[in-house]
């Protein structure tokens, strides 16, 4: 009863134009305690993006109108906000483009309702952990993180980081010296390490493109061969 009352506070736009689907995940994700709204439409998604001020988006890719590309790409311009899309079952490259543009995780179709509730709450639970159980800022050599705030500079310049990026620099920088394997990463940062572990490439390599003086030869984020990454 408190998580529910705690997730009511909590808002999620769901974007899939199958009336089955948003039936059943509005369900589910409203059981959680979680205020539920959902559209139809690329359109309708952009528009609802700016009226509801959702804190996660659940984005399918084939959509009427803007395809769930275009709506993650505009999004992500302009917020962080976490966003998983649900992509077709055998589509490797629509999994891949979401990711290149900046989504924070995937699910595929068909699914287990409960998984996708799963990684939802991982998502929520992440964001919701009090400032005061963490170091409130890391800083080295140029390269500034303010975990409260989340705010991230470069040289006095401000990065923009994607949620899950934020997650993953924090959780790597954190422990210097520390190598993470892809699934221990999967699991600190996505909820679970059942997926495929390039997620965890991408998304390291979108952070090198946006912290790294030289991406190619990285002074932070270090590839441990074999096994994983390893900040330094």
């Amino acid at each position: 009863m408190v998580q529910g009352l705690q997730n009511a506070t909590r808002k999620i736009l769901l974007v899939d134009d199958e009336p089955s689907i948003q039936k059943m995940l509005v369900h589910a994700l409203e059981r959680e305690g979680f205020q539920v709204q959902a559209v139809g439409d690329g359109e309708a998604a952009l528009e609802a993006f700016r009226s509801f001020e959702p804190h996660l988006i659940i984005l399918d890719i084939m959509l009427p109108k803007l395809d769930g590309t275009e709506v993650c790409r505009r999004i992500r311009s302009q917020s962080d906000v976490p966003i998983i899309m649900l992509t077709a079952k055998d589509d490797e490259i629509d999994r891949v483009v979401g990711l290149e543009l900046g989504a924070d995780d995937y699910v595929t179709k068909p699914f287990a309702v409960r998984e996708l509730v799963a990684r939802v709450r991982a998502i929520m639970r992440r964001a919701a952990v009090p400032t005061g159980t963490k170091q409130d800022a890391l800083s080295y050599d140029g390269l500034k993180i303010n975990i409260p705030s989340r705010r991230v500079a470069v040289e006095g310049r401000d990065v923009d980081l994607t949620y899950t990026e934020f997650e993953l620099l924090v959780t790597l920088a954190s422990s210097p010296g520390r190598v993470f394997s892809r699934s221990t990463l999967l699991t600190r940062v996505w909820g679970d390490e059942f997926r495929d572990e390039r997620t965890v490439d991408v998304h390291i390599r979108h952070l090198r493109e946006k912290i790294e003086r030289d991406p190619r030869n990285p002074e932070f984020i270090h590839t441990a061969r074999g096994v994983g990454y390893v900040f330094r």
